[in-house]
């Protein structure tokens, strides 16, 4: 492990758990302005937590230690994603679990565990969201596996910071065709993920549309604080191992302060911008039916197929 491995494990991980909050609180103001509303701030967010935190802890009767593991478990995965996964540097701090499997594995694990405890509350709204939020990590994980797979072929290696180092010395591969399908493909992904319009409405009460929402009806006090901490982790997760792939310019390639320093603020900047446009496509787009989803996510993983195969044939 190399001083710059050791730096970014360190670092990431604060960062993020220190950055999400204000990246769901900068998209929700964005989103308020452009509906004519005030919003209630960038911080409100940490606010919401911070008052969470004091409540107490309270566990629906007859569930099991599923439903109070699961904002543990979910959170300790994301957590360590954000380690292990290049965002500021291009070398990770462990870099076997850098591996694209087992990143997409641990994801997947951290939502298998909510949709378990949304099962273990025995509610009808607790067991529709684990439903549907199974149907539709059915159809992303592939998708997720498969668009990062595609700039994968001409490095040679499944390892994030592999590729991320490859597309840096090599800038062309981002106007690639099989760059661009895959793009396109991972964007529906993090959708589709982070529980975000059109697939999802995370601002939403209505019992008969919420998938993420329905899953966490039942926490409260401190386990909704790190759920809702998770979920927000999650979408700087994606959004910035989105940039990294794609625009790694910046990324820090030694352990100076300078280059930790500029690879920091280039990195929140590269997110900011994806979370902002995020939360501005959202103003403009309608929720889909429920049974339209599945439609807009195969149509994601034909593209990330079109783009292994580009990948082959058009290298």
């Amino acid at each position: 492990m190399s001083a710059l491995g050791v730096v970014g494990g360190v670092l990431q991980p604060v960062v993020v758990v220190a950055g999400s909050p204000v990246l769901v609180g900068v998209m929700r103001q964005i989103r308020a302005r452009l509906e004519g509303r005030a919003g209630a701030g960038i911080w409100q967010p940490w606010r919401d937590l911070r008052k969470l935190l004091r409540k107490d802890s309270l566990a629906p009767r007859g569930t099991s230690e599923v439903f109070r593991a699961a904002p543990l478990v979910l959170v300790a995965t994301t957590l360590v994603v954000a380690v292990v996964t290049p965002l500021l540097t291009t070398e990770s701090a462990a870099a076997g679990v850098a591996d694209l499997f087992a990143v997409v594995a641990l994801l997947a694990l951290g939502t298998v565990a909510l949709a378990l405890a949304g099962l273990d509350t025995g509610t009808a709204f607790g067991g529709m969201g684990a439903s549907r939020e199974m149907t539709i990590i059915a159809l992303v994980e592939p998708t997720l596996l498969v668009a990062i797979f595609a700039l994968s072929v001409r490095v040679g290696s499944t390892n994030l910071a592999a590729i991320v180092t490859s597309t840096l010395h090599d800038p062309a591969r981002v106007i690639s065709p099989a760059s661009l399908l895959a793009a396109v493909a991972l964007i529906v992904v993090i959708v589709a993920e982070t529980g975000r319009l059109p697939v999802d409405n995370p601002s939403t009460h209505l019992e008969l549309t919420m998938v993420h929402e329905a899953m966490v009806l039942e926490y409260a006090g401190p386990d909704l604080a790190m759920v809702e901490l998770a979920s927000a982790m999650r979408l700087t997760v994606f959004l910035g191992l989105l940039a990294n792939l794609f625009a790694p310019w910046g990324i820090a390639t030694s352990a100076t302060p300078l280059a930790i320093g500029l690879g920091l603020l280039v990195w929140l900047g590269k997110v900011t911008v994806l979370g902002v446009v995020l939360a501005a496509g959202e103003v403009f787009v309608a929720k889909l039916h429920l049974f339209r989803v599945p439609e807009l996510l195969a149509g994601s993983f034909l593209l990330a197929l079109l783009a292994v195969a580009a990948s082959f044939f058009l290298a």
